[in-house]
This record gives structure tokens, C-alpha cells and sequence, in this order.
């Protein structure tokens, strides 16, 4: 194990990445951890700007929302979303891996999310806050931050990341977790 894995310092110094996927998008991440296996150097990142994901609201109370997953015929409805994040300071980011917003975002104060979290029946409810809510031709859709740590892996490659996707990220995300899990229990 490498002891000069990257870590949060006391100044809050965190190295970051610029990571790339297939189609040329790119997303700047913080370095988490640096994972060598089989002579090449895996890195575990989380992205600099806030991942959101894009959510078709259900028109009734009984309907489902349903995440919207392919984003490429979405481009009207983000159009949308620019311009209400706009109203707040906010971008929206077309990244690699995820859709960001780049900006000053409120923090959310942890009772409030308590509480909400208390009141709510939905199990979909805790993980995820809304953003904001908009509508694109009478339909309802929000931006949602995911509450759990949102990790992204990458291939180094010449001191950028390569987005590790399909057959590779099945191959090597189980041998990075118990790499992960061993650091850990020989920090205890």
C-alpha cells in the first residue's frame, strides 16, 4: 500500500483530476484515493461541482418519478433548467458521468434534512434533495443532489483521468473496494 495515497490535509488541499469519458466530456474531481492494480493507477474521485440528476415528476400522487438516464434527446428540457438555475447564480454542466451545477448552492441545515427526512413515507426521499422544480411542455421535472457520497473511478493516464466504464469498471470495482476496506481496517 502506497503511503502517499491523497488525502484531505489540514488546509483542505485536495489534488484534483480532470477525467474524460468516451464521447470527450470532461469533469474535474477531487482526488479521493489512489488505487494501483495490475501496474496501472485507478483513482476513486468525487466531482468539484455538485452532481444533480434530471427527474420526470409524476403529475399525480400516486405515479412514480422517474429519473431521466438518457440525457442526449433531454436537451430541450435542460435548456429549461439552465435558464431557471440561472435565476439563481447556478450553471448547469454538461459533464462527463453526471450532470453538474456549478456555483454557490445553500447548504442544506441538517435538522431541516432530519426532520424532512422524518416526515417523509418515500424511501426514494432520503436520497435525494430537489434543487429546483420546473415545467417543459406541461410536464413537471426537477434537478435532485444526491445525499450519498456521488464517487466516479478513472484510469490515470498522464495525469488525467479516463473515465472507467463497461467491462473494466465491472473487472477492477470489486478489487478497488477490497483495497478500500483493507486501507480501512488498517487505519483502526
Amino acid at each position: 500500500m502506497s503511503s502517499d495515497t491523497p488525502s484531505s490535509n489540514g488546509s483542505g488541499d485536495v489534488p484534483t483530476v480532470l477525467v474524460r469519458d468516451a464521447s470527450g466530456r470532461q469533469l474535474l474531481c477531487f482526488l479521493e484515493q489512489l488505487i494501483p492494480l495490475d501496474g496501472q493507477d485507478y483513482a476513486l474521485l468525487t466531482p468539484v461541482d455538485t452532481p444533480v440528476c434530471l427527474v420526470k415528476i409524476a403529475a399525480d400522487e400516486d405515479g412514480e418519478d422517474e429519473v431521466i438516464e438518457e440525457l442526449d434527446q433531454a436537451g430541450a428540457i435542460l435548456s429549461v433548467a439552465d435558464v431557471v438555475l440561472q435565476e439563481h447564480d447556478l450553471t448547469l454542466v454538461r459533464s462527463a458521468v453526471t450532470l453538474t451545477v456549478s456555483g454557490e448552492l445553500e447548504e442544506p441545515d441538517p435538522e431541516e434534512l432530519d426532520e424532512d427526512l422524518d416526515d417523509e413515507d418515500d424511501e426514494d426521499s432520503d436520497l435525494y434533495e430537489m434543487l429546483i422544480q420546473f415545467r417543459h411542455n406541461d410536464q413537471e421535472y426537477g434537478l435532485f443532489i444526491p445525499l450519498d457520497p456521488f464517487f466516479v473511478v478513472a484510469r490515470m493516464a498522464n495525469g488525467e483521468g479516463v473515465l472507467v466504464e463497461g467491462e473494466e469498471f465491472e473487472r477492477v470495482q470489486p478489487r478497488i473496494e477490497a483495497e478500500l476496506d483493507e486501507r480501512e481496517l488498517g487505519d483502526d
